[in-house]
């Protein structure tokens, strides 16, 4: 196995799994001792409610095991949300964040190589995933669909949630106002190094997940990672305001050239397209000023340099502090200022 001299950050997010606890960070501290010359492995508890304290208490004490810190969060959350209130605490030039009932850690090491070799992003997607039922699949296709359409990446082939980030990346996020939301997407669309990879290994259990938890946070990241629903139902209000304009003036037409009109039929139908042209209106300019104030309320920095280059050979570099003895009487150039000695 590959040895890395880096030190290395491992996010667990874990939820009443006081049973599995001890066993999984025992493998988990063997394997890391062997892969990075420094690590710290973070285990975030997301509000369980089992003995899962307990036993992270008596792993962490004397005679326990080295490198671990434990969070306990007051209430569950997401688990994106768990995720980063890991990653914020983490140290490491490297950190990666993993399920432990689902991803495999032995895969970190394939991760580490694209890492060390320039990427800032690895994501690592499992084939073989835990069973769920009818429902959270065809509700999983189609929010992935959704994304798909509407922010050009799709979240579970592109950005899953095993990944590794740079210390570069987790910088990056921490400058947006909702880094727990911002966590899920960026790392794939914010212009970083990337490597995307694919392993196969059978998860530790068939872990259910709940279908309404599950389409809130969808409906979370979809309307707070991209503006397009909204630019959707903007462009459907100006286009019912300007159907509404043009079928008023085909009223206004028929009333008068066409002899044979029902008594009100002009009035009504003015009076119906008038209205429907105004809500379109009232909601088109409400779509607007949501969308202003959702990007002011959102958005990141204006600009962020991900890496910087030179040539590896500067010119200017060159000619400072160098004394150019092929001139009559020596010439000394410092910083760029040339001064001829007598």
């Amino acid at each position: 196995m590959a040895f890395f001299p880096i030190f290395l950050s491992v996010v667990y997010v874990v939820r009443n799994q006081g049973g599995d606890l001890e066993a999984i960070l025992n493998s988990a501290t063997s394997r890391l001792n062997s892969l990075a010359a420094d690590y710290e492995l973070i285990v975030v508890d997301n509000a369980s409610d089992d003995n899962s304290l307990l036993v992270l208490k008596d792993i962490t004490g004397p005679g326990g095991l080295p490198n671990v810190q434990v969070y306990a969060l007051t209430k569950s959350v997401d688990a994106d949300t768990a995720a980063w209130a890991g990653l914020e605490s983490a140290l490491g030039d490297f950190v990666a964040v993993i399920d432990p009932l689902v991803d495999d850690i032995a895969f970190l090491a394939d991760m580490l190589e694209k890492a060390v070799s320039g990427a800032d992003v690895v994501f690592a997607n499992n084939r073989r995933k835990p069973r769920q039922n009818l429902a959270y699949r065809v509700a999983y296709w189609a929010f992935n669909g959704l994304y798909k359409f509407f922010s050009g990446i799709h979240l579970a082939k592109e950005a899953p949630q095993y990944r590794l980030l740079s210390k570069r990346v987790i910088n990056f996020i921490l400058q947006h106002p909702q880094p727990g939301v911002t966590y899920r997407h960026l790392p794939a669309t914010g212009g970083f190094a990337r490597a995307n990879m694919d392993y196969s290994a059978e998860p530790l259990t068939a872990h259910q997940k709940k279908l309404g938890e599950s389409i809130d946070r969808g409906m979370r990241l979809l309307v707070s990672t991209t503006r397009a629903p909204m630019r959707l139902v903007t462009s459907l209000s100006l286009f019912g305001a300007g159907a509404n304009l043009i079928y008023s003036g085909y009223v206004v037409a028929i009333g008068i050239f066409k002899a044979n009109v029902a008594p009100g039929w002009v009035s009504l139908s003015l009076q119906q397209s008038g209205m429907f042209f105004l809500i379109s209106l009232v909601l088109l300019v409400l779509g607007e000023y949501i969308l202003q104030m959702a990007a002011l309320s959102s958005e990141g920095p204006l600009y962020h340099v991900a890496q910087e280059f030179t040539s590896a050979r500067m010119t200017r570099r060159e000619k400072l502090n160098i004394e150019d003895a092929s001139v009559t009487g020596s010439t000394v150039v410092s910083g760029g200022i040339s001064e001829r000695n007598p």
